[in-house]
């Protein structure tokens, strides 16, 4: 018998009993799909956090300064900032000074809680990559000059200028700002959004928010495969002007992702290997079935050796029987775990309020086909044994 013809006959005896059958995969089926949907969930959930910080930029540096040192002149100044960027050219790549501005805003007569106000350089919208759709950006003039004008993002735009912003005013803690551009939406150009934001010179924010100073950076590296030694650079450099390590910190967005990325594929993997149990006691529940398919069909295992079949021909036979009933199983799971991400992905999207897509993988697809049809050989392999090794004579007296 060759391994279509066993093929053909495992088919035909899962047919004849269509319901021990489904029990029997019922292990295999709730293991691939969990399989399907984890690995799934957890693409989803690292496709969401990459664009989540790409839009933050992975090739940045985020530079905080916490203090100064024992002297005042231990202090980092925004032309300190400047020159630390200018002689490491090799790594790094722009600066944006970055002045967080509290205090109500003021459009007309009404007074927005949501918006926020940033003080930030010429480079800022270039290092973020927000586009201007309309008027102009910020430019080095504007800082030099401390003009008191302003970028808007749309949601601004559209819902307090209605489209035209450009040359109105906007009151920022008692100090009227001038419109000069329109950012193109970014997000979802509603109230609190990136959208609902105002971005003047950062010269500017000084002088309005009384600081003096300046305790944000955000720096562009040229390469983010060496985000680390780029890294590195900054902290010496921080590190000559503070003698102290407390009083600034700096973080990178690439890193950040990195690790984030490796703490979800570990939960991934555990969640998976949680799930892959099923498969195991799936597994057993084939061994078991097929162990009283062999006590079932002795007498037909007897009759067959008696005809001459061969021990290898026998084992064969049941494996493949037992192959067959997993893999079918694998494929209903696949089926599962691929109808059940698209459902999850239209309940958890309008839920969490995020584009987080529930996408299972080919690969993960495959993996657990392979998977199921293995589990299938390794269970199914006693009880073919056990079938193959039948004494013909002891299994044609069996009644």
């Amino acid at each position: 018998m060759n391994p279509l013809e066993s093929f053909e006959l495992a088919i035909k005896n899962i047919l004849a009993s269509k319901l021990r059958a489904l029990l029997t995969m019922l292990g295999i089926i709730i293991g691939v799909t969990a399989v399907i949907l984890i690995v799934g969930l957890g693409n989803g959930v690292k496709v969401y956090m990459t664009e989540q910080f790409s839009s933050l930029g992975v090739n940045t540096l985020t530079v905080t300064v916490t203090g100064r040192g024992a002297t005042s002149s231990r202090r980092l100044t925004v032309d300190n900032m400047y020159d630390i960027v200018a002689k490491n050219q090799d790594c790094l790549d722009k600066v944006s000074p970055i002045v967080r501005m509290t205090g109500p805003v003021k459009i007309g007569n009404e007074t927005s809680s949501t918006t926020s106000v940033s003080g930030v350089s010429e480079d800022y919208f270039d290092i973020v990559q927000y586009s201007v759709v309309s008027g102009r950006g910020i430019e080095y003039s504007d800082i030099a000059m401390r003009d008191y004008v302003c970028v808007v993002g749309s949601y601004i735009a559209k819902e307090w200028f209605s489209g035209n912003a450009l040359g109105q005013t906007i009151k920022v803690g008692g100090s009227y700002l001038t419109v000069i551009g329109v950012l193109g939406e970014e997000a979802e150009s509603e109230s609190g959004s990136t959208d609902d934001s105002i971005f003047v010179p950062y010269s500017t924010a000084i002088r309005l928010s009384s600081t003096g100073t300046v305790a944000n950076y955000t720096v562009t590296i040229r390469d983010v495969a060496k985000a680390s030694e780029s890294k590195q650079v900054v902290q010496t450099a921080l590190y000559e002007i503070f003698q102290n390590e407390r009083y600034y910190s700096v973080r990178s967005m690439g890193e950040m992702l990195n690790t984030m990325t490796s703490m979800i594929n570990i939960i991934v993997t555990v969640l998976s290997i949680i799930a892959g149990i099923s498969l195991v006691v799936g597994g057993i529940g084939i061994m078991n079935i097929m162990l009283v398919s062999v006590t079932e069909r002795t007498k037909e295992i007897g009759i067959r050796k008696a005809l001459g079949a061969k021990e290898r021909y026998i084992l064969t036979q049941f494996v493949i029987e037992a192959a067959t009933t997993s893999a079918i199983a694998g494929i209903i799971g696949i089926g599962l775990g691929y109808g059940l991400s698209a459902i999850a992905t239209k309940i958890i999207q309008p839920m969490l309020g995020a584009k987080l897509t529930v996408a299972p993988t080919f690969g993960s697809a495959l993996m657990a086909f392979s998977i199921s049809a293995a589990i299938g050989i390794i269970f199914g392999f006693l009880p073919a044994r056990k079938a193959a090794a039948l004494n013909p004579i002891d299994a044609l007296r069996n009644e």
